[in-house]
Order: C-alpha cells, then structure tokens, then sequence
C-alpha cells in the first residue's frame, strides 16, 4: 500500500472495497460503469484511479466501516448487515454516529434471520425467552430483542454459526440468509427477519468540505443514473393524433409520452417505462394504434 493511505488525501477521493468475496467483484463492476478505471498496486491492496481522482483501498468487509469512521476512506462498499451491526455497537458503548447508508446498490441481497431446529413447532418470538442464540451480529440481535422485550442470552461466534445448536452451544441461531440452503442442510428453519440486507455504498456523516466533496457528489449521480435504469426500457413508437391518449392511458407507470420532431400525420413518441415489457403488451399497444414499436435497453441515464 503507498504511503500516502496513512491519511485522507484532500484532493482525491478514497473508496474502500472487498478485495475478495461476494461484494468485491459486483463492486468493481459497478464503479467501473460509472466510469472508473484504476492501476493497482504490487501487493494488491491499494488501486491509484487513473480516469480520475478516486482511488480504491481494497480490504475486509468489516474493516470499511471503522475506516469510514477514521477518515481514512471517504466511501465503502459494504453490506448494509456490517454497516448496521458496527453502528450499533458504537452506539452501545456511547459512541456518536459516524457513517450511514448513502445508497443501495442492487446486489448482494439477504436477510439476517432467526432460525430455529426444524422440529420446533414455532409460536413466535416469545419462544425465544430464555434461549442461547449464536450470531455474528450480536449487537442487531441484542438491539432487537430488547426491542421485542425478550430475555434471551446472545452467543457470539466469528464464523460457523449454523451449527451451534449441535455442538450444543445455543438452541438456535440468529445469521444471514441467502438461499436457506447452509440452513436446511443443518435441519434449521428461518421462523423472523432482523434486516433486509444489501450492498450499499457507505459514507461520513459529516459533508466533506473540499475538493473531495465535488468528486462524492460526481460518482452519486453517476451511480443514480445507473440505478435508476436498472428495470426500465425506452419504448418509441408512431402513432394517429386521435390515438395518442388511449395509448397513454395503456401505460400507467411510464413516464408521460414525449413528442418528437418528425413529418407527416403520425406523431412520433417516446417513453421510459419501468419494468418488463411482454410481448402481450406490445401486441396490446399495437392494437390501440402504436405503430413501428421499438424496445431499447437503457445503459445509463443523467437527470
């Protein structure tokens, strides 16, 4: 890593990222998309951005949010799981907020559940009084059952966590779910959900106030005009005068139609819609008078 990651760099942004896992390469992705290209370093720790001023620090997922916190990254890429679960923690032991959820990115979905052994005939969280829970994210899971006044004692494990019940060490276990798969196959079921969970792109709680801000502010729009796009289609079709607002009314949760420039006695227009456009949908709007229907994938979108 060069020297200069000892301290934040006020003329150049500093996001932190996975350098192996589940998040790291879907991260790379998506900052590459938004236009980000970079030249790593030797020992594979630190990228130097080269298309413009934002460099990557890639390190553990657990690592980002104390880094946020220290000034030595400006952004970080993490679950919304750890963000929560260190946040937390600081405010438990008295510590001030020092880093929030900016924006979800779409991927790494899943849930931090309670689950329990399959034969358990389960009534509700009133169940759990009493009870050992394992979990890597004891201070969600405490945080929750103080809030469902539960008085259960919280077991915490850096890994493994599914089979606590069996080794004995809890009855039951709190720890993220993705397919229910690890699960199922230590005869567990997922019976309440702590978080909805995702990747999100993490940042200070403070605005920065200098050059960095400008380059923040940059990559967020980027990344809403990548986002925004995600599930919509640009529809463009041509139609009779008389048939502009039955089509219209054909699609609700599209934007309002555009006009275009055009000649002769159809009206050339176009729409962002969100979602899939089926084949049943198109024939329907065909029917009502579109003509020349054209469905076009949108890239990225500036608003």
């Amino acid at each position: 890593m060069s020297a200069s990651t000892s301290a934040p760099a006020r003329d150049r942004l500093r996001i932190a990222i996975q350098k192996s896992g589940r998040l790291a390469d879907p991260a790379r992705s998506l900052l590459a998309a938004c236009g980000l290209s970079w030249r790593q370093s030797r020992d594979k720790l630190f990228c130097f951005g080269e298309s413009l001023p934002v460099d990557l620090l890639l390190v553990r997922d657990d690592d980002i949010p104390g880094l946020i916190a220290d000034g030595v990254c400006d952004l970080g890429v993490v679950g919304l799981n750890e963000l929560d679960e260190q946040a937390k923690a600081r405010r438990q032991i008295g510590l001030p907020d020092a880093y929030q959820p900016l924006r979800g990115l779409g991927f790494g979905q899943c849930q931090l559940m309670i689950a329990v052994p399959e034969e358990w005939d389960w009534q509700g969280v009133q169940m759990l009084q009493g009870k050992r829970i394992a979990t890597s994210y004891p201070a969600v899971l405490s945080a929750w059952l103080k809030e469902k006044g539960v008085d259960a004692q919280v077991v915490e494990l850096s890994g493994s966590v599914e089979i606590a019940p069996k080794l004995g060490t809890a009855e039951l276990i709190c720890d993220l779910v993705s397919s229910g798969a690890t699960l199922a196959a230590n005869q567990l079921k997922p019976v309440e959900t702590l978080l909805e969970s995702e990747a999100v792109l993490a940042g200070p709680v403070n605005e920065l106030d200098d050059a960095r801000a400008g380059l923040m502010a940059m990559l967020l729009r980027r990344l809403d005009g990548l986002t925004k796009v995600q599930d919509q289609k640009l529809l463009m079709f041509s139609a009779a005068e008389e048939r502009v607002d039955a089509l219209a009314r054909l699609l609700p949760d599209a934007e309002p139609l555009l006009r275009l420039p055009g000649s002769g006695s159809a009206v050339r227009l176009q729409t962002m819609c969100n979602g899939a456009l089926s084949w049943q949908r198109l024939e329907e709007l065909e029917r009502a008078g579109a003509q020349g229907l054209m469905v076009l994938a949108v890239e990225k979108s500036l608003v």
